[in-house]
């Protein structure tokens, strides 16, 4: 079956999801909708940098994307600081009109029983309107699925710990900034202030919870700061010495104390930063690594070639719309969707 789907903004995220959704043999481009002027009017493969025109172009209004009455409809825009309620505006306008949502927009809605709840009330309801379904994946299936499939081979379980490692010396990223790099070591950076970290993983953590039955007493956070040995030239700049050139946040769910699911962020601008820090297996620059302590005990390394970014997320988002074009009206979790897999997407390399 091919599922019509329409496209919501055109950020970093947004872009390689449009891509993924022009190149996958299942989807149909219904339409995009952009937020500025400057990208209004362009073809969605030049946003997309495909190369060849879809004839989809770019626009403003999203009443042209949703008269075409897509099954489905991928938004990755960002909350907006100045209008916080933007973006559940724009969802439950989509969810009323009857297609069914992919979203990365509103973290929190990966575990949907701790969200706001007036937030999910309405979620809800606007689904219930429209007949759709609503899904806000992790990044990636290596925080959530992957532990709970291997927990499933462990007689016992006594903690979880999922860990992203980068090295991000080798791009200039904007995110960086938020996490202090090249900032002084005493600042917290707005990355690791107070909730933040909390806001980001929690509802994963949250939602493994669930699926474990652990009935956690709360979520607790820490980090560390690593400074630069000597200066060195990083891909935003200068890093002086003694300044941020490693970072470590965690947040935990505990149980009767002790903590029982951790997440954690390892980043750094050279892989020498921080030698007592997890490194990236297989000698890769960046990677996940899975670790349940137990009965038996289990360790998963996955490598990644490339600094872990959006293109996993916004490869899982697109490969989800079958499946959330097909469910049940209402807010999902992909425990309750059948398994998102590559459906379709083998193409073996010509030789």
């Amino acid at each position: 079956m091919s599922y019509l789907v329409g496209h919501w903004a055109a950020g970093r995220l947004g872009r390689r999801a449009l891509r993924a959704i022009i190149e996958h043999p299942d989807l149909e481009l219904a339409g995009v909708v952009v937020d500025g002027p400057r990208e209004a009017g362009l073809d969605a493969a030049a946003l997309a940098g495909t190369g060849r025109p879809t004839g989809v172009l770019a626009t403003e209004d999203p009443a042209a994307l949703l008269a075409r009455r897509p099954h489905a409809v991928c938004h990755t825009a960002a909350a907006d600081a100045r209008r916080p309620g933007r973006v559940a505006d724009d969802l439950c306008r989509v969810l009323e009109s009857g297609a069914s949502v992919v979203s990365a927009a509103l973290p929190p809605l990966v575990h949907p029983p701790s969200a706001d709840r007036a937030l999910v009330r309405r979620l809800r309801a606007a689904c219930a309107t429209g007949g759709s379904a609503f899904l806000t994946a992790a990044p990636g299936p290596v925080v959530d699925m992957l532990p709970l499939l291997l927990s499933g081979a462990s007689q016992r379980v006594e903690a979880v710990t999922i860990t992203e490692i980068a090295c991000h010396g080798r791009r200039d990223d904007p995110a960086l900034r938020e996490f202090g790099f090249g900032g002084p070591i005493g600042h917290r950076p707005p990355a690791l202030r107070p909730g933040a970290p909390g806001l980001a993983w929690g509802p994963v953590v949250r939602l493994i919870a669930d699926q474990l039955a652990v009935p956690l007493d709360d979520l607790a956070e820490d980090y560390e700061l690593c400074p630069a040995p000597e200066a060195f030239d990083g891909p935003s700049g200068r890093i002086e010495k003694g300044t941020v050139a490693g970072v470590r946040s965690r947040v935990s769910g505990l149980c009767r104390g002790r903590p029982v699911i951790t997440v954690e962020h390892v980043a750094r601008l050279r892989e020498d930063i921080a030698p007592h820090w997890p490194a990236p297996p297989f000698g890769e620059p960046g990677g996940h690594r899975v670790e349940i302590a137990g009965e038996p005990p289990w360790r998963l390394d996955l490598a990644s070639p490339a600094v872990p970014d959006a293109l996993a997320t916004a490869s899982r988002l697109v490969n989800a719309i079958p499946a959330v074009a097909d469910a049940a009206p209402g807010l999902h979790t992909p425990l309750t969707l059948p398994a998102v897999t590559g459906r379709r997407l083998v193409r073996p390399a010509r030789s």
